[in-house]
């Protein structure tokens, strides 16, 4: 698949790369594996030279050696690496950065604490003594979210407060998104690009399988994602076994039930068999994989709470993957396949007001966007969207087919919210069905 987008990314990282001679500049690229972090830096940094050094779990001399080789292709700098550690490799790269300007690209970071802890301190001190008087446009970035956060934003690590610059990429916008599966599938169908969304959530890496695998209709990408030799098989379990680290089989727990719809605190317990309140919490602040939802409105935090995967491919693979390994182990991919076709429209339901209220926020309609339901769970609103402004509240009812809307059900759940809510009853109120066919 051709390179799509990051027009501002790739923007701003050219631009802190021209201010490196008023001292030396150290940009974090940080976002969720597979998001497309290095491509996108050597996207940015191909108008030029540029040193590119990729970080593995092997001897740091071994390494060492490696990277005093690509220092002298990449930029013509001769190094003598022999039992060098990556502190002094580092000096010399800084030290000469006072002479000349130069770009350094360092990739999966984090392994370095699995190969010499020491490496960041090292680190810390030569960057501390020469990036005054440094060119050195440095630009870090790693697959393990966690790690790369605590290394640059967690006060007392040793990098903490080096960074002078931090690019948070984020999946493909919906414009974006449907863009590509046009360019591959000009007969594309809403239901080919919600499929798309369900299943990707926009993430780069997985856009690209299926759309270089050819699979660009919604039947073409069930068996694509869930066929024998899938790469999404084992994606799931090889991105978050890392970042969860010992502790992963609870925390897949409490993913797995609610991919689910096992959406409350008390329930996930029930279903886990333990406390889990410090799992939700750091999945929702550490790992940004879990928000914490509330009724629209709602001032007690505590109150009607319920949390739901923020990430569509996560939600899909832990509903229909990790569920069902047994299948995966006894090859009866063509039966997961059926789960997910006798499924599929329910699941992408849910999907699809993930869309809409992403949807909404990229085209900045809106002050505020949420849900509301009540606490016996027997009225229910799909989206409530404000706008302050002009006092102003638009309510919607998300089905994949209009024609299944309830308008009379949806005005009573609505008189029920206005019970609750009586202020809003001085707004504009709009009520509105979105389908597949506003997408």
């Amino acid at each position: 698949m051709r390179f799509y987008d990051r027009e501002k990314e790739i923007s701003y990282l050219r631009g802190e790369r021209a201010r490196q001679g008023g001292g030396a500049r150290m940009t974090v690229v940080s976002g969720r594996r597979r998001i497309g972090k290095t491509q996108m830096i050597h996207h940015a940094m191909s108008d030029e030279a540029y040193l590119y050094l990729l970080v593995s779990r092997r001897a740091e001399a071994d390494q060492c050696a490696d990277f005093a080789e690509k220092a002298r292709e990449a930029l013509g700098i001769s190094i003598y690496a022999k039992s060098m550690r990556f502190g002094e490799f580092f000096r010399v790269l800084m030290e000469e950065s006072v002479r000349r300007p130069m770009t350094v690209v360092i990739d999966e970071l984090q392994e370095f604490m699995y190969v010499e802890p020491g490496v960041f301190g090292e680190m810390q001190a030569v960057w501390d003594r020469l990036h005054a008087t440094s060119q050195m446009n440095l630009v870090v970035c790693g697959s393990v979210n966690t790690l790369m956060n605590r290394l640059f934003f967690e006060d007392g690590q040793p990098l903490y407060g080096r960074s002078t610059a931090h690019v948070k990429l984020e999946p493909f916008t919906l414009d974006v998104l449907s863009r590509i599966l046009r360019d591959y599938n000009p007969q594309a169908t809403a239901d080919d690009l919600l499929a798309l969304w369900t299943f990707t959530g926009g993430v780069a890496r997985y856009v690209e399988e299926l759309m270089d695998r050819g699979d660009v209709t919604r039947e073409k990408m069930i068996e694509g994602v869930l066929g024998e030799h899938s790469f999404f098989l084992d994606e799931g379990r090889g991105v978050l076994v890392q970042e969860f680290g010992k502790e992963y089989g609870t925390y897949f727990s409490v993913m797995a039930a609610l991919a689910r719809g096992i959406t409350t605190r008390n329930e996930i317990e029930q279903i886990v068999g333990t406390s889990v309140g410090g799992h939700l919490t750091k999945l929702e602040s550490s790992y940004s994989l879990v928000r914490k939802r509330q009724p629209i409105f709602e001032m007690n935090q505590n109150k009607a709470c319920r949390y739901q995967i923020v990430d569509n491919f996560f939600s899909f693979w832990f509903r229909f993957i990790y569920r069902n390994a047994d299948l995966i182990e006894l090859k009866r991919h063509d039966v997961l396949q059926e789960y997910l076709r006798r499924d599929y429209e329910t699941f992408s339901g849910f999907a699809l007001e993930s869309y809409f209220r992403e949807k909404f926020i990229e085209e900045k309609r809106y002050t505020r966007i949420g849900s509301w339901w009540d606490r016996k769970g027997e009225n229910e609103l799909d989206l409530v969207c404000e706008d302050a402004l002009s006092n102003r509240l638009d309510i919607y009812e998300v089905k994949r087919d209009a024609a299944r809307a309830d308008t009379r059900l949806l005005e009573t759940k609505v008189e029920a919210f206005l019970r609750k809510n009586p202020e809003c009853r001085s707004r504009t109120i709009t009520l509105g069905v979105l389908s597949m066919a506003d997408m």
